[in-house]
């Protein structure tokens, strides 16, 4: 998943502005627990991040373990301003096993839209964690971010990712064709998006 440009408008807000993102930790799903990131995650977050099918639409190129270190240093808990992400280890509660990372951007505090990003472990891929990960960093983006509008931007050719979109209820908006040179080649975006409206109707219809 790759995050837009990031930044703050000027003009007037239809709705309060919002303040931040400081989530109640630990944040348990069905059967998932979302967590901080700890340094003693390194070894599976280097297998995520090193891996070269989990890289493949990632604008990063796989990390090697110092690049590995050096990302887990910098991910952040909470979210302040505009331009930051939150990333949280998403471990399976039978198991105690890391599946995966989640993420959630806030991309305009006025325009009060945010983006939902995630990567998983190929061999823990196709039990629906990715799923229940991301509807619970949607959630919070609409319930304690305040967010209108939540998207989700990734390289067109990632069809896995698409259909996880999908099925947490976001429409496809727009095919960008070669809007972006990453990792040597120029590169067709997609981009999904969900309102707050229809967020909360889905959710009320179960």
């Amino acid at each position: 998943m790759t995050p837009p440009s990031a930044g703050r408008s000027t003009g007037p807000s239809p709705g309060p502005v919002v303040t931040g993102l400081t989530p109640d930790y630990r944040i348990p799903t069905e059967r998932l627990l979302l967590r901080p990131w700890r340094p003693d995650d390194l070894d599976t977050y280097h297998r995520l991040r090193g891996d070269p099918e989990v890289a493949r639409f990632l604008y990063d190129r796989p990390l090697d373990r110092d690049g590995a270190r050096a990302k887990l240093a910098s991910l952040r808990t909470t979210i302040s301003e505009p331009g930051q992400w939150v990333n949280l280890a998403v471990e399976v509660a039978d198991t105690g096993a890391v599946a995966g990372d989640v993420g959630l951007g806030w991309v305009s505090d006025v325009h009060r839209l945010a983006d939902v990003g995630y990567t998983f472990l190929p061999g823990l891929r196709g039990n629906g964690y990715a799923t229940e990960a991301a509807t619970a960093m949607v959630d919070l983006a609409f319930t304690q971010l305040g967010c209108h509008r939540v998207a989700g931007h990734l390289d067109a050719r990632n069809t896995a990712s698409a259909a996880l979109l999908e099925r947490l209820g976001m429409r496809h908006e727009a095919h960008l064709v070669e809007n972006e040179w990453v990792k040597g080649e120029w590169t067709d975006e997609s981009i999904y998006a969900v309102l707050a409206t229809e967020w909360a109707a889905r959710r009320a219809s179960g």
